[in-house]
């Protein structure tokens, strides 16, 4: 497994290493390992928020009732 630093996983979902501390802070970002001081993101974890946000933004279907 394959892990990447604030800056990478920034990078590869081109943002701010800023965004990615608030969002942590916030509890609402990508999943993280924190290992002592340091925080690591995994390549699925990214691909795994970029998923869900999608769906959570994907409109539903306009109906008539």
């Amino acid at each position: 497994m394959q892990l990447l630093t604030e800056k990478e996983a920034a990078e590869r979902l081109r943002c701010t290493v800023a965004a990615m501390r608030r969002w942590r802070r916030e509890r609402r970002g990508p999943r993280f390992a924190r290992l002592g001081r340091l925080i690591r993101y995994s390549e699925a974890d990214l691909s795994r928020f970029v998923d869900e946000c999608t769906e959570a933004t994907r409109k539903k279907p306009f109906t008539i009732t």
